[in-house]
């Protein structure tokens, strides 16, 4: 079974940074799509960025170029570089391994969520 473990969210001013940090379990991370969602209240749950087991990354419009995501396959880890913050980014941000290489789509393992808090 693999576990995902995210962390560094918190409360931060528009205009300002956090990382987010998702670490896995087990063997299959450097071999799956990876990424993070993010759910606001009342709101639906989107996909903000993704990136493929070969480090190919793709972000929703709504945070290109202010948001960056990378990976460490030699700690199992995702990250998510948030800059530029602004209040509608507020939102509880899920991790994802999906169940192939170049997708998130579909079946997958779910973190347990991290708040991030973006106040004006």
């Amino acid at each position: 079974q693999v576990q995902l473990v995210e962390s560094g969210g918190g409360l931060v001013q528009a205009g300002g940074s956090l990382r987010l940090s998702c670490a896995a379990s087990g063997s299959i991370f450097s071999f799956r799509a990876t990424g993070w969602y993010r759910q606001a209240p009342g709101k639906q749950r989107e996909l903000v960025a993704s990136i493929t087991s070969g480090g190919s990354p793709n972000y929703t419009a709504s945070v290109q170029g202010r948001f960056t995501i990378s990976r460490d396959n030699a700690k199992n880890t995702v990250y998510l570089q948030m800059n530029s913050l602004k209040p509608e980014d507020t939102a509880v941000y899920y991790c994802k391994i999906g169940s192939s290489s170049w997708t998130l789509l579909g079946g997958g393992y779910w973190g347990q969520g991290t708040q991030v808090t973006v106040s004006s």
